[in-house]
């Protein structure tokens, strides 16, 4: 919607009014502005659309998601760095249904740009082990589900780790 530097100067001026609606002696309208500044402030950090594109991939909807994602014109001056990360761990996600090349080449970025949650970090060297197992990598493919077992603290890939690793004495 706005670019992030825009965000902050939003939620400066809010802040900066809610000051004077302070010292006017009217605290109420102050914290009120205050609390919607935050609102700025906390979308300069969570971009509203990479937001709505997980809940469409929650939803399973990947047509949805990618409707969200392509509203994001240009990623490297509309976003901080761990979106960026965020915005090509989606598309890789999107990807890995439709072209591996690609979806390989979005997961690496995600990784490189980084993203906030060891899960994610997991899931994404997970997807990327597939790839490498699928296009017969194998020792890569083994590298990376070891280092998504290590990421995955709450066991929630543990099965699909299992499974993989079945997959791959086959090969």
């Amino acid at each position: 919607m706005f670019n992030k530097n825009i965000k902050l100067v939003i939620a400066a001026a809010i802040i900066a009014y809610a000051v004077y609606q302070f010292i006017e002696g009217y605290v109420g309208n102050g914290i009120a502005l205050i609390l919607l500044s935050l609102v700025f402030i906390f979308l300069y950090f969570r971009n509203e659309f990479i937001l709505l594109a997980f809940l469409r991939m929650r939803k399973q909807d990947m047509e949805g998601t990618q409707k969200w994602l392509s509203k994001i014109k240009s990623p490297e001056s509309a976003l901080i760095k761990k979106q960026q990360g965020y915005y090509n761990y989606l598309h890789g996600i999107i990807y890995s249904q439709k072209n591996l090349t690609q979806a390989e080449k979005y997961f690496k970025k995600a990784l490189n740009l980084g993203l906030t949650m060891d899960y994610d970090v997991a899931m994404a060297k997970l997807s990327l082990a597939g790839i490498s197992m699928q296009k017969r990598r194998k020792r890569e493919a083994t590298k990376l589900l070891q280092e998504a077992k290590k990421l995955d603290k709450n066991n929630m890939l543990t099965e699909q780790i299992k499974m993989m690793q079945q997959q791959m004495k086959k090969i």
